[in-house]
């Protein structure tokens, strides 16, 4: 690897292993790779293809755990650019205020009050952190429930934003022990070096018998969708490759990754009941939201799949 920008990750960030083997390899700054950066980020704000140059867009998969994780990732500097500089702060501001509808709110409430009754306590006894916050919103919406909120987040511009709507900051270096009952994580993972030890650093403040919510895009399918190799393929649809979006998505877990690297860390798989789910659910005015709202607790609880889990502090 020629590129100073970027370093190698020798094992699987998820559970450590070094039995692995490659996926998909494509130079950054060749077909097809460079066009999709391209069309991904110009709308967003530009590209510094200079940047890239003698690195490369490998896949590697862990027989270990199954996670799929890209190789040669940015280092602190080129991760801090692309979320800063290629990616417009004010386009990116605009998005987030044009975000704030009702419906997300609704679903932020919905999750937030099946939190608090799965905990039964008065939401002024629970303290909840957001890890990887963004503007704050899901954080807004607990402290307005009357749960003390804390958040954690890289960037300096959606911190002030944060702190302006009073939201309290905490420094990664410095956090408290044994002090949440809830640790949000909302497609987070997906984008940290070292999964893993994030987490075991997240767990040492987590109480006893306390929540981590790990939400990420579900790579379950992902080998079948490389197979097509549809870079154009939207979001969301059947064959996108948005899991593996390069630079971004760096790590792309199924199931199974996620439930192992937990078990290392020390936590256990749980479930907010089924009746919860179904007593807390809101946005029933909207045919999708409805049919959301009565099938997910079935294939979260029942089924047992995806990939939005939660995890429960043993120690």
């Amino acid at each position: 690897m020629g590129n100073t920008h970027f370093f190698e990750r020798e094992k699987c960030p998820a559970c450590k292993s070094q039995d692995q083997h490659p996926v998909y390899k494509c130079g950054f700054t060749e077909s097809p790779i460079k066009e999709y950066l391209d069309s991904f980020y110009s709308p967003q704000g530009h590209i510094e293809f200079g940047y890239l140059d003698g690195a490369t867009y490998s896949l590697i998969e862990c027989n270990g755990c199954g996670l799929i994780y890209q190789k040669e990732i940015p280092n602190d500097q080129l991760m801090d650019r692309l979320y800063e500089k290629w990616i417009d702060p004010e386009m990116a501001f605009k998005r987030h205020l044009d975000g704030d509808d009702l419906l997300l709110f609704s679903y932020y409430a919905q999750e937030i009050m099946q939190l608090i009754a799965y905990f039964d306590r008065p939401p002024s006894a629970l303290s909840f952190l957001d890890f990887g916050m963004g503007w704050g919103k899901w954080l807004r919406m607990a402290k307005a429930f009357g749960c003390k909120s804390y958040g954690l987040e890289l960037s300096e511009r959606r911190i002030e934003y944060a702190k302006s709507n009073g939201i309290d900051i905490l420094d990664w270096n410095k956090m408290p022990q044994g002090t949440f009952d809830f640790i949000n994580t909302e497609q987070v993972f997906e984008h940290i070096a070292e999964p893993l030890d994030t987490l075991n650093h997240l767990k040492r403040s987590l109480k006893q018998n306390g929540l981590i919510k790990i939400s990420v895009p579900d790579g379950g399918v992902i080998k079948r969708r490389l197979k097509v190799m549809d870079w154009n393929a939207p979001k969301g649809s059947r064959n996108s490759l948005n899991p593996v979006a390069p630079l971004e998505h760096i790590n792309c877990f199924n199931r199974n990754s996620i439930i192992k690297m937990a078990e290392i860390a020390g936590l256990e798989l749980a479930y907010l009941p089924l009746l919860t789910q179904y007593q807390f659910s809101t946005g029933w005015y909207r045919p999708k939201r409805i049919l959301k709202n009565l099938l997910f607790p079935i294939y979260r609880n029942v089924l047992r799949k995806g990939t939005y889990l939660f995890f429960r502090n043993k120690a």
